[in-house]
């Protein structure tokens, strides 16, 4: 009878702990695994350590989740999860409190989490301003919704210096803004960012928004070269919900880069998104240095896509390869910083209205009453975008 090592020998994981230390720290704290349920979850926060992971046991969770100066490293990373499966762990929200908070925390992955904010007058995850940063960080498979008692309440924002999240495959709904990256002065820069699979919906305000940058602050790690931030294979949709008059929004805004110095150069890419309806405002404005390609985008209420000014000037622009669907103008290109390039090539439009400063020689154009209303009708996922 062959007996699994640990039942032979009892002694052996102490062995192989042993050598795991031996080989690196990192190594060894990456084996632990600790359970926590409703009751008592919370005696686990301060200790955790590089490579430990917390899962939560399904339940109702009503004093929240605050994250202090909890670092992992890049190889092990901390992690805090619920089921995958079956029954949910449910934060509830509570007026005046942050559900998830994060305050100098790095290399932290959170995913398999409920946020229900049942209306209360909180935020769902907030990288908190009183911190110094909240870098390497992944949020996945998260359902946020219920924080919708006003518009200035956010799923998901940073107030902070924030750099390498990625957020992907989480259900965002029923939001005052659905993630609100950066802080109103520009003064908390969302750097390197990994936005991918993402469905954000019935928002008050943004389904997006990503704050302009008035400057790098001097941090370790920070990077200083420049980057990316990467917005992919999301659905954005204000079909329903958004606030009209001088509160309506676009589904996404993304504001300026720093205008000199570290990260003057940086970008946005934009591509593979679902940009679906808004009846109050359009779907896409940007400035800064932008590239966005095969995107779909539909608003058979207004206007779709305008690179415009907002804190400052759109500077470097390449939008090509999408197809647009909008009253008109579908899309419009205006105020664009002279000493840079602004370019829409390869476009597919559908427009009552001529795109505005976008040449139509270099676009394929058809009235709005061509738009292939069989196709466009159900779309509702990434994954299901015609490209030109």
């Amino acid at each position: 009878m062959n007996l699994p090592i640990f039942t032979a020998f009892p002694w052996a994981g102490c062995v192989l702990l042993v050598l795991a230390a031996l080989a690196g720290p990192d190594r060894a704290l990456a084996q632990r695994l600790l359970e926590a349920t409703p009751a008592d979850y919370r005696q686990y926060l301060t200790r955790l350590q590089p490579g430990d992971t917390l899962r939560l046991a399904p339940g109702v969770y009503r004093t929240g989740l605050p994250l202090r100066r909890l670092n992992g490293s890049a190889a092990a990373p901390i992690v805090i999860t619920g089921p995958e499966t079956g029954d949910p762990a449910v934060f509830l929200g509570r007026d005046g409190h942050i559900t998830i908070s994060l305050i100098d925390v790095s290399h932290l992955t959170l995913r398999h989490l409920t946020l229900d904010g049942q209306g209360a007058r909180g935020h769902g995850l907030v990288a908190e301003g009183r911190g110094r940063f909240a870098h390497h960080i992944t949020l996945e498979h998260l359902r946020i919704s219920g924080y919708n008692a006003a518009q200035g309440f956010n799923g998901i924002s940073t107030k902070t210096p924030a750099w390498n999240w990625i957020i992907r495959h989480n259900h965002l709904s029923e939001t005052g803004t659905g993630m609100y990256l950066g802080d109103s002065d520009g003064g908390a820069p969302f750097i390197a960012g990994l936005i991918e699979g993402n469905r954000i919906e019935n928002t008050l305000g943004y389904n997006l928004q990503i704050k302009h940058q008035i400057g790098r602050p001097e941090l370790t790690g920070l990077p200083t070269d420049s980057q990316e931030t990467i917005i992919r294979y999301n659905t954005f949709d204000k079909a329903i919900g958004g606030a009209e008059g001088g509160n309506a929004r676009p589904n996404v805004l993304l504001g300026h880069w720093p205008l000199a110095g570290p990260g003057a150069e940086d970008r946005y890419r934009v591509y593979g998104n679902l940009f679906h309806q808004n009846p109050t405002e359009r779907l896409f404005q940007a400035e800064g240095h932008v590239i966005a390609h095969h995107n779909l985008f539909v608003n058979h209420h207004g206007e779709a896509v305008s690179f415009q000014p907002h804190n400052h000037l759109p500077r470097e622009i390449h939008f090509h390869l999408n197809t647009v669907v909008g009253r008109g103008p579908a899309v419009s290109l205006r105020g664009g910083d002279e000493g840079y390039g602004q370019q829409a090539v390869g476009n597919l439009i559908y427009s009552e209205r001529p795109p505005f400063g976008v040449d139509g020689a270099d676009n394929r154009l058809a009235p709005l009453a061509e738009t292939p209303d069989e196709e466009f009708r159900t779309l509702a996922e990434p994954g299901s975008i015609l490209f030109p």
